[in-house]
C-alpha cells in the first residue's frame, strides 16, 4: 500500500498530538467566563471507527482491476477507513457528522497516481466509466469542496495526489519553482529551503495542506501581506482534463483574452485535476522577527493597520486582533514565572497608571523580513505609526507565541467538541472604509443568533491580510451544543455569513466556497456572474464527472 499519510479519521492532525490545557492556567476560567464549559468535567468519548457504518463501495472489481493496472498494484484501495478518511475534509460540520456516524456517501475507493501519465489515464478511465472523481490534497478543507454527494448513484472516486510531492525544479534567475500538486507545506519549504528559497505561502493548514489544494481553494497565507496570496504567487500550471493537459506557461503577465490561469485558481476540482504549479519563490530572508504590539482599543488598532498598509512599510504580516481574541490568545500561554511574570505584571501597572482599560486592549503581531537594515528600517516607519494611533511595542515575547501556536490552533477545535461545545470559524474581506461596519454586524448577527437559541456563546475576530484598498477580518465563533449541534451551528454560521454580504463583505476570503458558503454566490457575485461561472462549469465538464455539486449546487 501507498506511503501517503494522513490526518485522522475523526479530527485534525496527527495521532498522539492535542491540544493540552493543564499547563495553561488561564485557560479554564478563559472558557468558563466565554461559553459556560466547565473544563473540570471530562471529556465525552466518541466513536470507536469499528462502531461506524461505512457504506459498502460501489466500484466492480472490473473497474478497480482497470485502474490498478493504470497506477500499479497497491496504489488503489476499497479500505473503509481510507475511504472515510477521503469523505470529508475538517470542517465543523464534517466533524460534527463523522462523531454521529453520518456517513451517508463515501468515496467507492481511493486511488494513489504516481505522475501526471497516471493522472492522465486515470481521468480517461474514469470518465468513459461516467465515475465521479473528487481531487484530495490534504483534506484540510473547511468548506464541503471534497464532500461527495449524498444522491450520487456513480462510482466515486478519490483521487489522493500525495505521491506527487517533488519539487521539480528551480529557475533561479526568475525566482520559480515548478512543484508537484500533492506536494505538501512543510516539504516544500524544506525542499526549497535546502537551496537557499521560500515559498512563503503559510495558511493556517501549512502542516497537512497541499500546494494543488492552495491552488483549487485560493488559499492566503499568514505571510500573505509581503508574499501576495497564492492566485498572486502561481505563475503558471498544468491541469490534466478529459482529452488533454491545460498548460498555462509562467510569463510575467499576459494580454491574452479572459484568463484561464485565474479560471483554474478556485475551481475545487471542477474543471480537471491539476498536478503541477509553477509558482514564484524568494531567497530565505537573512533576518525574520515577529514583534507584538498592544493597542488601547480595536479601533485604534484598526487605524493603525489601514495607515500602515498606505505607508511605505512591507511587513510580511499585520495582525490585530480584538479584546475578545486578545483575551484568548493571552490565556492560552504556559505558565510563566520568575522575571517574565514580573514584566509581564509591571507593563500592565503602567499601561493602567496610563487610563488603559485592560479590557479592551487589543494585542497585535507584526512581521519583518528581509536584510538587516531593511528591518530595522521597516520597523521605525511601523513603530512610529503605532505609537501615534496609542500603541506601544512589547518586544519578541508575544512574537514567539505567535509562532509558537499559529499551526496548533485546529487542534482546540477536536479538544471543544470532546466536551459538548462547537468551535469555526468565518472569514470575510471589505474595504477599509466598511471594515468596522462589517465587524459589528457579523458581532450582532452571531449574538442575535445565540439569544435566539438560547446559549451563552462567544465571538471574537482579527484583522489580517492587508491589501491596499482593505483587509480580511477572520472570526471564530464557539457555543455550548444542544440536541441538534449541526442545526444550531448553521443558524450561527449563517446568520455571520448573511451579514457580511449585507454590509460589503465577501462570502469569503480564503477558504473557499464548496457547499459550505454556495447558498450566498448569487448575492456575492451577482446573478449575470453565476449565470458565467455556471456556463463555464456546464461547458466544461457536461458529464458532471469533476467533483460536481461544488461552488455552484448543481
Amino acid at each position: 500500500m501507498t506511503s501517503v499519510e494522513h490526518m485522522k479519521w475523526w479530527g485534525w492532525g496527527v495521532e498522539g498530538v492535542a491540544f493540552e490545557h493543564s499547563n495553561k492556567p488561564d485557560f479554564a476560567p478563559f472558557v468558563k467566563q466565554a461559553v459556560g464549559l466547565d473544563l473540570r468535567k471530562p471529556a465525552q468519548a466518541h466513536l470507536s471507527f469499528d462502531e461506524l457504518t461505512v457504506p459498502a463501495s460501489r466500484a466492480s472489481e472490473e473497474f478497480i482491476a482497470e485502474l490498478s493496472t493504470l497506477v500499479g498494484q497497491g496504489h488503489v484501495t476499497t479500505d473503509d477507513q481510507e475511504r472515510v478518511v477521503h469523505t470529508y475534509g475538517k470542517s465543523i460540520r464534517d466533524l460534527l457528522r463523522i462523531r454521529a456516524n453520518d456517513l451517508p456517501r463515501t468515496p467507492d475507493l481511493v486511488v494513489y497516481p504516481a505522475d501526471e501519465a497516471e493522472v492522465a489515464s486515470v481521468v480517461a478511465a474514469a470518465v468513459a466509466a461516467d465515475a465521479v472523481i473528487i481531487p484530495f490534497g490534504g483534506g484540510t478543507n473547511i468548506a464541503g469542496s471534497l464532500d461527495p454527494q449524498p444522491t450520487e448513484e456513480r462510482v466515486i472516486i478519490s483521487l489522493d495526489l500525495g505521491r506527487l510531492d517533488r519539487v521539480l525544479s528551480i529557475d533561479e534567475g526568475s525566482g520559480l519553482a515548478t512543484i508537484q500538486a500533492g506536494a505538501q507545506g512543510p516539504s516544500i519549504e524544506a525542499q526549497l529551503g535546502a537551496k537557499g528559497w521560500t515559498m512563503g505561502h503559510f495558511p493556517d493548514s501549512f502542516t497537512h495542506s497541499t500546494l494543488g489544494g492552495w491552488v483549487a481553494t485560493r488559499s492566503s497565507g499568514m505571510q500573505s501581506d509581503k508574499y501576495g496570496d497564492i492566485a498572486d504567487i502561481t505563475k503558471g500550471l498544468r491541469m490534466v482534463r478529459p482529452n488533454g493537459i491545460v498548460a498555462i506557461r509562467p510569463v510575467p503577465s499576459a494580454s491574452t483574452g479572459p484568463s484561464v490561469r485565474e479560471m483554474i485558481i478556485g475551481s475545487e476540482g471542477r474543471l480537471g485535476i491539476i498536478t503541477e504549479v509553477t509558482v514564484q519563490v524568494h531567497r530565505t530572508p537573512a533576518v525574520r522577527e515577529v514583534l507584538g504590539y498592544f493597542f488601547p482599543t480595536w479601533e485604534a488598532g484598526l487605524a493603525a493597520m489601514h495607515e500602515i498598509a498606505e505607508s511605505d512599510a512591507s511587513p510580511s504580516v499585520t495582525r490585530v486582533s480584538n479584546a475578545r481574541e486578545s483575551g484568548f490568545s493571552l490565556a492560552t500561554r504556559k505558565a510563566s514565572t520568575g522575571v517574565s511574570a514580573q514584566v509581564t505584571k509591571g507593563l500592565m501597572k503602567v499601561l493602567t497608571a496610563r487610563g488603559w482599560d485592560l479590557e479592551q486592549l487589543c494585542l497585535s503581531f507584526i512581521g519583518y523580513e528581509g536584510s538587516a537594515s531593511h528591518v530595522r528600517y521597516e520597523k521605525g516607519l511601523v513603530g512610529s505609526i503605532v505609537r501615534k494611533h496609542g500603541g506601544i511595542g512589547v518586544g519578541k515575547g508575544p512574537g514567539a507565541l505567535y509562532d509558537q501556536k499559529k499551526f496548533d490552533t485546529p487542534y482546540l477545535r477536536d479538544f471543544l467538541l470532546d466536551r459538548g461545545a462547537a468551535a469555526d470559524v468565518s472569514e470575510t474581506a471589505a474595504p477599509w472604509s466598511r471594515l468596522q461596519e462589517v465587524y459589528d454586524a457579523a458581532n450582532d448577527a452571531a449574538n442575535a443568533a445565540y439569544d435566539k437559541l438560547g446559549v451563552h456563546g462567544w465571538i471574537m475576530c482579527h484583522l489580517s491580510h492587508s491589501y491596499h484598498s482593505g483587509a480580511c477580518l477572520y472570526f471564530t465563533f464557539a457555543f455550548i451544543t444542544g440536541d441538534d449541534p449541526i442545526g444550531e451551528y448553521e443558524q450561527v454560521k449563517s446568520a455571520i455569513q448573511q451579514s457580511f454580504v449585507d454590509h460589503g463583505g465577501t462570502l469569503s476570503h480564503h477558504h473557499a466556497v464548496g457547499v459550505e458558503h454556495s447558498p450566498w454566490m448569487e448575492q456575492d457575485i451577482s446573478t449575470e456572474g453565476v449565470a458565467i461561472m455556471r456556463g463555464l462549469f456546464d461547458s466544461a465538464d457536461p458529464g458532471s464527472n469533476f467533483n460536481p455539486g461544488k461552488i455552484l449546487a448543481d
